[in-house]
């Protein structure tokens, strides 16, 4: 036997059901680890003082159990036909058309990598300092990668296991943070805190922000649910995890932000130093580093499978160790990476917002829930051919909803945000160029992998 034998073989085919092995706990759990993680936190940190705590924590909760919704629906795709995120995109765009999707989603994944890695390299480097008085950042942020692959290299079955020790580990730590701050500190100096003089997020700008933090897993979520056993299952533990963790994480970042303030200690990116204060700087960068490992698991992972959607016979390990690589060079640029943290969330935003409209449009409403898993992947009868392979209807909409929403983030800023807006518009302006198409109606002759009745089986 071949020692890369032992390496996980995943590909892009539908998963049978009796291969599946997520149930709504592993589901809920790989959600909770995916999102209490080190950059969710920062993201919670960016709010206070721009806004008050209580608004702050408003914007958090909706945005988090709106965001949560077009989450999980897209991930419900993945668990009906037993596909790939990206390999689902074929089904709106077309054979051919699917590929720009992929290719941009594998380089997103990569830059997220490099700053989950700098993240995870900087709590590691923290912990062993403290313990030994060694400080060496690229060492500790190659180490970070060379353990993500080693992970990652076995399979989704791999990151199933780690997800859910570390989300259990994330959430009794965030727990005890809590408890010890609100003991510690009167609730009421959060809750009065002078706000800044000039602020640079809004209340509605904080709520886009969150929605915006559950569009950038759209892109991976089928990746993963694709290995869930039931829908109901699927759907409610990716909606729960994704909000549970959603509210603990961002809500700790903006009581950890405003509590040092408060107390006048200096802001910085990095929570660990901030959580140190409070008595939880070892236990909280040896926990940060579990929780962004397994985070960059899942990036690696997605953008392995995206990779494969376009160049399926390159198998999986050869991928994943190539772009562990790049992830590891990309990760030692450091302050770079953090300095442009907040663009490059709302970069996904304006990238995966429209494609994931035009979507689930094409899925719930005008294929009616209905896809065919096989012809999908193989393209045996046609039906998602379109125009020699793209379909110029999602592409067309694609460009609407991608200008709209780079100039409504970055060159004219709306006051209300707009990743809700550019959702909805999306989505609208694809269901009517389809219409004017009369590309609608050939919808009804598709076919599902598995009828709802056997998944729920």
């Amino acid at each position: 036997m071949k020692w890369t034998e032992r390496f996980g073989h995943d590909d892009i085919r539908p998963t049978p059901m009796n291969e599946r092995s997520m149930n709504f706990f592993s589901t809920f759990t790989l959600w909770i680890a995916a999102n209490v993680v080190i950059t969710t936190v920062m993201t919670g940190m960016m709010f206070v003082p721009d806004i008050s705590f209580s608004n702050a924590m408003l914007a958090i909760i909706v945005g988090s159990a709106i965001g949560a919704i077009p989450l999980a629906l897209t991930g419900n795709i993945g668990i009906r036909t037993g596909l790939p995120t990206m390999v689902i995109t074929r089904a709106a765009f077309g054979q051919k058309g699917a590929i720009l999707p992929a290719l941009v989603n594998t380089i997103i994944l990569i830059g997220w990598s490099w700053i989950q890695a700098y993240m995870a390299g900087l709590s590691l480097n923290y912990a062993v300092h403290y313990a030994t008085g060694y400080s060496n950042i690229n060492l500790f942020v190659i180490l970070t990668e060379l353990l993500v692959v080693i992970i990652t290299i076995f399979g989704h079955r791999g990151v199933e296991r780690i997800e859910k020790y570390i989300s259990i580990a994330m959430l009794i730590l965030s727990f005890l943070v809590f408890y010890k701050i609100f003991t510690t500190y009167d609730i009421s100096t959060l809750v009065e805190m002078k706000l800044s003089e000039h602020p640079s997020i809004t209340t509605i700008i904080a709520f886009d922000i969150v929605i915006a933090t559950a569009f950038s897993w759209m892109s991976t979520v089928c990746d993963f649910n694709r290995n869930c056993r039931s829908e109901t299952s699927g759907f409610w533990g990716t909606y729960f995890g994704y909000l549970v963790a959603s509210i603990v994480a961002m809500g700790l970042g903006a009581v950890v932000s405003g509590f040092s303030i408060a107390s006048n200690m200096e802001r910085t990116y990095d929570p660990t130093i901030l959580l140190a204060a409070y008595g939880f700087g070892l236990i909280a960068s040896i926990v940060v580093f579990f929780s962004v490992l397994s985070t960059n698991v899942m990036a690696l992972y997605s953008a392995t499978m995206s990779f494969m959607n376009v160049f399926p016979r390159a198998g999986f390990w050869k991928p994943t160790l190539i772009m562990g690589v790049i992830c590891t060079l990309g990760a030692l640029l450091k302050e770079v990476l953090m300095s442009h943290f907040f663009n490059f969330i709302m970069l996904i935003a304006t990238l995966f917002i429209p494609v994931f409209a035009i979507v689930l449009v094409d899925y719930f409403l005008i294929k009616k829930g209905v896809y065919d898993a096989e012809d999908i992947l193989y393209d045996t009868k046609g039906q998602y051919r379109y125009q020699k392979g793209v379909n110029i209807a999602a592409y067309i909409t694609y460009i609407v909803g991608a200008v709209f929403a780079y100039y409504f983030t970055y060159i004219h800023p709306l006051a209300v945000g707009s990743t809700m807006l550019t959702f909805l518009l999306s989505g609208a302006v694809y269901w009517g160029v389809m219409k004017w198409t009369k590309q609608i109606s050939a919808s009804t002759n598709t076919v599902e992998l598995q009828s709802p009745t056997r998944l729920e089986g």
